[in-house]
């Protein structure tokens, strides 16, 4: 008869763990329109907007007088509550990006000023932040959402479409406006 002598077994290997810190955190919350936190976040947007329109028809970034007139003839008032929020998104603790909503009527919201500043773009904080923006509408009553945005803006726009806003009949005679989207934000589910 043999006998089989039992290999030994060596203890299970503990998995491992990366040693690089764990990725930074997207925030989204509610901020004053008037802070300064969106007063600089504001500038950054408007700056960013304005010197592309001026560049693309005109060859030039935007005057500095005429955008400081323009940073303060908008002063974010309609974003105030209850009719109207602003968010603001961190990275990792940092102010990187906004998006507004303002009540245009009892069941209708308009989204304004969704920005990311370039450092925080392709992180995916623009969808979070539009999703926050609807939910706000959402708690204000509203069943859709609208916008206006520009033709020279196509990242905007192919997001708004990638998050399911449909171009629309417009919605204002805004400017600068050539492009309006539409979103239902409630769903009719039939048995």
């Amino acid at each position: 008869m043999t006998r089989s002598t039992p290999t030994p077994t060596s203890p299970p290997t503990p998995p491992t763990t990366p040693t690089r810190p764990a990725p930074a955190r997207w925030s989204v919350a509610a901020e004053p329109y008037d802070s300064p936190v969106a007063a600089a976040l504001w500038r950054a947007y408007y700056t960013e907007v304005s010197d592309r329109w001026y560049l693309l028809h005109e060859g030039h970034a935007t005057d500095p007088d005429e955008l400081e007139r323009e940073i303060a003839a908008d002063t974010g008032e309609y974003l105030a509550p209850p009719g109207g929020v602003l968010l603001v998104a961190r990275y990792g603790g940092e102010p990187v990006g906004t998006a507004g909503v303002r009540l245009a009527d009892a069941t209708t919201a308009e989204l304004k000023r969704v920005f990311l500043r370039t450092e925080a773009r392709g992180r995916g904080g623009a969808a979070l932040l539009v999703a926050a923006a609807e939910d706000a509408a959402r708690a204000r009553g509203a069943e859709q959402m609208v916008l206006d945005t520009r033709g020279d803006l196509v990242e905007a726009r192919a997001l708004y479409a990638r998050l399911g806003y449909a171009e629309s009949a417009p919605h204002n005679d805004h400017e600068y406006a050539d492009h309006w989207f539409t979103k239902r934000l409630t769903e009719r589910w039939e048995s």
